[in-house]
């Protein structure tokens, strides 16, 4: 019995929580995406690979319910975090900069898109 700390658990509880966004709950991925968090950071800490994931994932699907000002703010505490960790030039960091952008625009946040 692997357990709910073990991290194939983990990550099958992210895969569910993906398919859930991807079959239309977005909140109900969103919700289970901020469960996921917290045991993540418990079990591998802030700095690993899947935590910083998660929380790129939490963020998507926060403006995919309709709370793009939430999706832009945790996209923006995301990126110094992927900067220092992965890198200014790491796929993923590119990634977040341009979610934060257009979270941002749908934000209404337009200057600072």
């Amino acid at each position: 019995m692997q357990g709910e700390d073990h991290p194939d658990t983990l990550n099958t509880r992210s895969q569910l929580a993906y398919w859930r966004g991807q079959a239309g709950d977005a909140a109900g991925a969103a919700a289970a995406y901020e469960q996921l968090l917290t045991d993540q950071v418990r079990v591998q800490g802030e700095d690993h690979p899947d935590t910083l994931n998660t929380r790129s994932q939490l963020a998507y699907w926060r403006g995919q319910a309709g709370d793009a000002a939430g999706a832009a703010a945790a996209y923006e505490q995301l990126l110094p975090d992927q900067v220092r960790v992965q890198g200014e030039d790491h796929p993923h960091t590119l990634t977040t900069r341009r979610q934060l952008a257009y979270w941002r625009e749908k934000a209404r946040e337009t200057p600072r898109a």
